[in-house]
């Protein structure tokens, strides 16, 4: 059943439903993003969760997850339309001799020979999706400056075939690792969140919730020298979304008095690699 986004708590609680634990900060934008139907610029380092919000809210609200990847040289052709230029050229050749080029032309600049890419895909669709424009930072400015009609008024201009308008409201994400400085015209479209690192009681309750079913709780049962090694291994040079797979490749066991010795080596190998 599909999410219901209509408090800022109903919001943090659907996201933890499907396994995302957002902060207030997380919960508050999402909530404006689906009520007043603005992007959501979502900065901070890379692995700190900024994609998997997209993600988590797509499982969330039930929708489909349109995805964008960015990198330096997109350019329209990959990030909007471009015109199956073969099959307009076979459609050509089958013409009759004495047709009209009126004729031709507009038979060939149709929706039949349209190929869709994410952006068109999320503008076209008949039910609200999501799309994640994912590190728009690795693109330039002339590609943010074609991002404005879409992220203003969700439409596309197709010179052969005119305006395409949007006919459902897709929630739109754009993440940065902040490689560059964004448009301020390209900022003032979005509302906007900074994610970090979490806390080291934050990053626990990460944990647990990825682990379901698991009774992993080695922090409350170790102290001194333990701890501090497990804290190495929990935020130590590590990105959030790397030191989760570590956690279960260790597979770390508590006895009831707590980590033993075979565990312990294990962890402080693990927190050298990390700190070399």
């Amino acid at each position: 059943m599909a999410a219901d986004l209509a408090t800022v708590d109903s919001t943090r609680d659907a996201l933890a439903g499907v396994g995302y634990l957002a902060d207030e900060s997380a919960s508050l934008v999402s909530y404006l993003a689906a009520q007043l139907g603005k992007p959501v610029l979502v900065e901070g380092p890379a692995g700190v969760g900024k994609t998997e919000l997209a993600k988590a809210l797509a499982r969330a609200t039930e929708r489909k997850l349109v995805r964008l990847q960015c990198y330096e040289g997109l350019d329209e052709a990959k990030a909007l339309y471009e015109w199956n230029y073969r099959k307009q050229l076979l459609r050509i050749q089958t013409e009759k001799g004495d047709a009209a080029w009126d004729e031709v032309q507009g038979d060939i600049f149709g929706p039949e020979f349209l190929l869709t890419r994410p952006l068109l895909q999320a503008i076209a669709a008949e039910e609200p999706v999501v799309l994640l424009i994912d590190e728009i930072d690795k693109t330039d400015q002339e590609f943010e400056a074609m991002l404005l009609e879409v992220l203003s008024d969700f439409q596309i201009s197709i010179p052969e075939m005119g305006v395409v308008e949007a006919k459902s409201m897709p929630l739109v994400l754009l993440t940065s690792n902040n490689s560059r400085e964004l448009t301020e015209a390209l900022k003032r479209r979005c509302l906007y969140l900074w994610l970090d690192y979490p806390t080291v009681e934050r990053e626990l309750e990460h944990r647990s919730a990825s682990e379901a079913g698991d009774s992993w709780k080695p922090w409350a049962c170790c102290s001194g020298s333990s701890r501090e090694i497990l804290l190495l291994l929990l935020i130590e040079r590590m990105e959030v979304a790397d030191h989760l797979v570590q956690a279960r490749r260790i597979q770390v066991r508590v006895d009831l008095g707590g980590l033993d010795a075979g565990v312990t080596q294990k962890l402080l190998q693990h927190a050298q690699v990390c700190t070399a």
